[in-house]
């Protein structure tokens, strides 16, 4: 079976935040699986900054990197090559939603009699969750215009109940089907100590991850707390965190992007992840937190409701809640044994061999004869 990805952006521009690790999780565990080929289709874009081009990295199946030439994915030569990747493939597996290549590409596929595996990465419901989701009548209309052009066997996937609810409530009547995405589980550095309270944000820099109300409970956290943020966002965004950082007296450090042993690194310095996201369809930051062994603060915003039940952090109100008192409050606990447990979550349940094993399936289903097709 062929696989095409169609994706704005691509492993090594993990600047973009985590959905760039785990579609590549995707398309590294179906070329792996006998019987299956890759290849994607993307851009250069290596972050939001026009200028910024990836390095493409070896891998073991074909990608195609085509240069952006204006926004975050414009690129001609992507939409050039579309009409043949789509016509090599059994099926056509495309990623993000309110981007340049995801109209031609469901175009082209129901063109083509091609079914399309869709994963909107949290877009749909980020718009249906966030009333300061910007560009709601532009984003109302290009999902209008995408029900409307879509092939009828296309399969929306998304990785919790959360986002199902949230995308099918923008695309009413799309059929869907959960998988959730799958963590690395590190080797782990000798745990560094320190003097107070270590908190640790690590993601993309945007308005929907709420930092700006974390940065509000560190101004009522006690003077020996200190806040580490790792990301990377938009110009204007980030010099606006700094100057807020700014007014903490080295309290609050920023400290861009990061990567393999050094994010390592950056978990062993802190004590506790804090997420205070508006919405997250999965929140790869959580799942990667817990398997470096550290407990999470995150908000019902996320689909991590189960942190309390599974003894690893806690998983808030934020209407209802005040965020810097449930830090203090569960700084109370044992921080350590709750990321073992947390740890030890991920591992059981969130390996990379169950994702894979869903998705080869998913294929499977939709590219069946009409009468043998699976029901999602």
């Amino acid at each position: 079976m062929k696989v095409l990805h169609v994706t704005p952006s691509y492993f090594p521009a993990t600047k973009w935040g985590g959905p760039i690790r785990s579609t590549k999780a995707i398309c590294d565990g179906i070329h792996a699986t006998p019987g299956m080929k890759v290849q994607v289709l993307t851009t250069d874009a290596a972050s939001p900054d026009r200028h910024d081009r990836v390095i493409p990295a070896a891998l073991p199946y074909p990608v195609h990197f085509a240069r952006r030439v204006a926004g975050h994915s414009i690129a001609p030569g992507l939409l050039a090559r579309l009409p043949a990747a789509i016509t090599w493939a059994d099926v056509v597996h495309l990623t993000a939603t309110y981007s340049f290549p995801t109209l031609p590409t469901l175009a082209i596929a129901r063109l083509l009699g091609r079914p399309v595996i869709w994963s909107p990465r949290g877009a749909l419901q980020a718009t249906a969750e966030w009333d300061d989701a910007p560009n709601a009548r532009a984003k109302h209309l290009f999902e209008k215009a995408a029900q409307v052009i879509r092939p009828a066997n296309t399969v929306l996937h998304v990785t919790s109940t959360v986002e199902a609810k949230g995308s099918v409530a923008r695309l009413p009547g799309i059929a869907t089907t959960v998988i959730p995405n799958c963590v690395d589980i590190p080797a782990l550095p000798p745990k560094t100590l320190g003097d107070g309270l270590r908190l640790i944000y690590l993601g993309r820099l945007h308005p929907k991850k709420g930092i700006d109300l974390l940065l509000d409970a560190m101004e009522r956290l006690p003077a020996t707390t200190t806040l580490d943020i790792y990301g990377t966002g938009t110009p204007r965004y980030d010099a606006m965190l700094r100057s807020r950082a700014a007014r903490f007296a080295g309290r609050v450090r920023l400290h861009g992007h990061v990567e393999g042993p050094a994010k390592s690194t950056a978990f062993a310095k802190a004590d506790l992840f804090v997420l205070p996201s508006h919405s997250e369809n999965f929140g790869i930051a959580v799942a990667e937190a817990l398997a470096h062994a550290m407990p999470v603060i995150t908000t019902t915003g996320t689909p991590w409701q189960a942190l309390d039940h599974q003894g690893c952090g806690r998983c808030i109100d934020m209407v209802n809640a005040d965020l810097a008192a449930e830090i203090i409050g569960l700084t109370n606990g044992d921080l350590i044994a709750m990321g073992r447990r947390g740890r030890a979550w991920m591992q059981r349940d969130f390996s990379a061999g169950a994702m894979n094993a869903a998705f080869a399936d998913l294929y499977e289903g939709v590219t069946a004869p009409a009468g043998e097709r699976v029901t999602v």
